[in-house]
């Protein structure tokens, strides 16, 4: 024991712990709100309904887009290598650290709305007063965005991590603020970027399998650009138990997190569909998870052992995938699970373009569909609109003919 470093390992439990943590929390944020409670039932929906419903991303990524992962992967990685042996990797850091500080500043404005939502509670939260922005063209609603109070509150601090990313010197790059960064980024990818199948799962694991032994063992393209690039897709952990910073960091990437986390995630959403009640066991969720700790700790003492950097996925893909396989196989669901598909069960219907005083729908004819209008909407918490003034809402002047009007 007196031949350990204990400094190494604290670094690699730390690496661990957060990258279970963003798959634990990307996972869960995967699932619709309404998971919370119960099972939304058939009837009319009330707006907060609605609301949860917009938060859910209807598209999922199918069997043809897994295919083609390892080649845009493959396409974009060496596209950076190219840059950075022949330009110099000054430039490239620069922009890159503004592009994924103005999308990490988003992200952490969404994580830390959701983390709100999940202290305050459900019920609570929809008492707040929500603001809704419609874009319309004609009769069609072409966009629609609906916050809450607290969430317009968070935007400021959530952009104060983004800006002192920026304002500092490359070589003097907080982890701290790189974690912050990067977390919300996986969680965002985890909660929005969802598998159809397992069987496009397997296919996705499989291809970036191939994709990362051949970068990592067959050229030196993927250690240089991981290790030339300055920017927040990639979680740190210092090599000392004091948080000293003199030994360096270890990292790893954001993709060995949220590739094998839309796997669990998907298993967990696999999960809930077999259950009815908000309540639900987790077996394949949890066995997945398990098998990813084993695969990424398998990783890491193989680096440490042979002094060399390691393709994760070598050892993520098989554990995660054999983990399902034998777990559905064990419990003769493997054919179920295999066939299973995560397609959304209805797509949302397009919301109405006006109500009158009534809160009924308007069954005016269309405007001329040249037309685009745009409603700023404040209600209160018992999702009842306010009455608005001219400079809220913008209203298209009756199309010359026609019998109806609309009100915003």
């Amino acid at each position: 024991m007196d031949n350990v470093d204990w400094d190494l390992v604290s670094a690699d439990v730390g690496l661990l712990t957060l990258a279970c943590l963003s798959i634990f929390a990307g996972a869960f944020g995967s699932l619709s709100v309404r998971t919370h409670g119960a099972k939304s039932s058939s009837g009319p929906k009330s707006p907060d309904d609605e609301e949860d419903e917009l938060e859910d991303t209807p598209e999922r990524v199918s069997s043809n887009d897994a295919w083609i992962f390892p080649i845009i992967g493959s396409v974009a990685l060496f596209g950076l290598y190219l840059i950075v042996k022949h330009f110099g990797k000054e430039w490239l850091n620069w922009f890159l650290a503004w592009y994924f500080s103005f999308i990490g500043a988003l992200c952490v404005w969404k994580s830390a709305a959701s983390f709100s939502r999940l202290v305050v509670g459900n019920e609570r939260w929809k008492k707040f007063d929500r603001v809704r922005v419609f874009i319309l063209k004609g009769p069609r609603e072409v966009f629609s965005l609906s916050l809450r109070t607290p969430t317009l509150l968070l935007l400021p601090v959530c952009v104060v991590p983004s800006i002192l990313y920026i304002w500092t010197a490359s070589d003097q790059k907080s982890m701290v603020l790189t974690n912050i960064l990067a977390l919300a980024l996986s969680h965002n990818a985890l909660s929005m970027m969802k598998l159809d199948s397992f069987r496009t799962g397997c296919i996705l694991l499989s291809g970036l399998f191939i994709y990362d032994i051949g970068w990592v063992f067959g050229t030196k393209v993927m250690v240089e650009v991981a290790t030339s690039l300055d920017v927040p897709i990639k979680i740190l952990w210092p090599k000392s138990l004091s948080f000293a910073s003199e030994r360096g960091a270890t990292m790893l990437g954001l993709g060995d997190i949220v590739i094998p986390g839309t796997f669990i995630a998907l298993a967990l959403r696999y999960d809930y569909a077999r259950s009815q009640s908000a309540k639900f066991t987790k077996p394949y969720f949890v066995v997945t998870l398990m098998a990813y700790v084993a695969g990424l700790v398998c990783t890491m003492v193989v680096m440490h052992v042979f002094g060399s950097a390691q393709p994760a996925l070598l050892y993520l893909s098989p554990a995660c995938i054999c983990s399902f396989l034998v777990t559905a196989f064990i419990r003769g669901e493997l054919r179920d699970a295999w066939g299973w598909s995560d397609d959304p069960e209805e797509k949302q219907q397009a919301s109405p373009v006006a109500a009158n005083a009534s809160g009924q729908r308007d069954s005016a004819p269309a405007v001329s569909q040249g037309i685009d209008v745009l409603q700023v909407r404040t209600e209160d918490t018992r999702g009842e609109d306010r009455e608005q003034s001219p400079e809220h809402a913008v209203t298209p002047r009756r199309k010359k003919g026609g019998k109806g009007r609309r009100e915003a």
